[in-house]
């Protein structure tokens, strides 16, 4: 039986483990081998490495016991080598004849060595087969095989990197993360609309590679280039995104021309006038969260001038609240409308405007998630300069708390604004 299933690969393993906690003791090393063979037939694919790894016997003690169940398959009556080793028989482990050796090892891949620049493998791959290599070096003939099996007793595993740490923490970081959720809670109890904006990362257009698997002809995966050179034709896209958090619907403006705060402004202003303003009739205010940098940061002069330009056109004052530096990951739409984008295209390569809109429109969800798109072929250009005089002319109304990240802009005939 192949469990294909997570969960039911770890249940699986775990019942192979504990039977074997019970019977091992009772059985001889015969017994023991033919009974490990016996659970990995009983696994199916991946029986093999699966009983190996709940057990700890190597997969040649348990090929031994899959050769022996097939001998007396074929020939019955036939006696299989009764011949058991005495106690203590055998090849010593190099544990054991080699004492120094696991402490060689730890010494290679502990985590404090890392810094250590004498250390043989600073600037190499800890692969088992350079680890290998390194122990011999010292003094500690190994196999990469063996390497692997040590590191697996001694609780080691291969892991990627994980993104956890977000630099150096702003004082007040807390605070925004409760003033911000105390101001959309407001928002929403009197039922004005609340937006999550970010840009999601540009993607190129054309046969590239797009990370991920999907189902295929077996056999046939789609051919994609061997280079990720941009096509000078078809350029790169710039998904810009806006997330009603109260009815969990989205906006994609997918630019083909550069990511500033007008083009960021006008996606805005696109969902509003597609989207916002059929949901929200009765609007008086709009409340964005963003990001602290970026086209939408709150030290972007040009994001403000376009904010007020689409406050007047709208008619409505326009609330901002940024996150504070290097926590952009709490940004809703991140992981709330993005990484469903992400999954919906995964190992699709992205090669036109078309497939983009459509895998972008298509992205559903079972909590609701819906998702409008358009493609925005305005031109968008940069090294736009704000002059101290336009930014003064504004109608700027600031926070009393962290001003710089919580702040509004108002329409030009209006100069009120309450801050909740």
């Amino acid at each position: 039986m192949v469990f294909n299933d997570g969960m039911q690969d770890a249940n699986v393993l775990c019942q192979i483990k504990s039977r074997y906690s019970s019977l091992g003791p009772l059985m001889d090393e015969r017994m023991r081998r033919q009974w490990a063979a016996t659970e990995a037939q009983a696994y199916g694919r991946g029986g093999l490495s699966a009983v190996s790894s709940a057990t700890g016997m190597s997969r040649n003690t348990i090929r031994k016991g899959l050769v022996e169940l097939a001998v007396r398959k074929r020939k019955p009556k036939a006696a299989v080598d009764a011949r058991l080793r005495k106690k203590g028989g055998g090849r010593k482990r190099l544990t054991e004849t080699d004492p120094g050796l696991m402490n060689a090892l730890e010494r290679l891949v502990e985590p404090t060595s890392r810094g250590d620049p004498m250390s043989p493998l600073r600037w190499t791959c800890k692969s088992t087969v350079n680890l290998a290599e390194a122990l011999t070096r010292q003094g500690h003939p190994i196999g990469a095989w063996t390497v692997g099996n040590l590191l697996r007793g001694a609780g080691y595993s291969l892991q990627g990197n994980r993104k956890t740490k977000e630099g150096s923490s702003h004082p007040d970081r807390n605070a925004q993360f409760e003033y911000i959720n105390t101001t959309v809670q407001q928002f929403q109890d009197r039922g004005q609309p609340v937006i999550s904006v970010d840009t999601k990362k540009k993607e190129l257009v054309g046969p590239f590679k797009n990370g991920g698997r999907e189902w295929q002809p077996k056999g046939e995966p789609e051919e994609v280039l061997v280079h990720d050179f941009i096509d000078k034709q078809l350029g790169k896209v710039i998904p810009y995104g806006v997330f009603d958090l109260s009815l969990n619907e989205g906006w994609v403006s997918v630019g083909i021309d550069h990511d500033t705060a007008q083009f960021a402004v006008q996606a805005i202003g696109r969902w509003w006038q597609k989207m916002g303003a059929k949901r929200y009739p009765y609007a008086k205010e709009l409340l964005i969260t963003a990001d602290e940098g970026g086209s939408n940061g709150s030290r972007c002069r040009l994001w403000k001038v376009a904010l007020q330009e689409l406050s007047t056109r709208l008619g409505l004052p326009i609330h901002v609240r940024h996150f504070p530096p290097g926590t952009s990951k709490w940004n809703k739409i991140e992981h709330r409308m993005f990484s469903h984008i992400t999954k919906n295209w995964r190992g699709r390569p992205l090669v036109s405007h078309e497939v983009i809109i459509n895998l972008i429109a298509n992205t559903k969800t079972n909590a609701g998630l819906r998702i409008c798109t358009e493609l925005d072929r305005g031109n968008y250009p940069t090294g736009i300069k704000i002059s101290d005089a336009e930014l003064n002319a504004l109608n700027f109304k600031q926070a009393q708390f962290h001003g710089e990240w919580n702040y509004a802009l108002c329409p030009q005939r209006n100069d009120q604004v309450i801050f909740t």
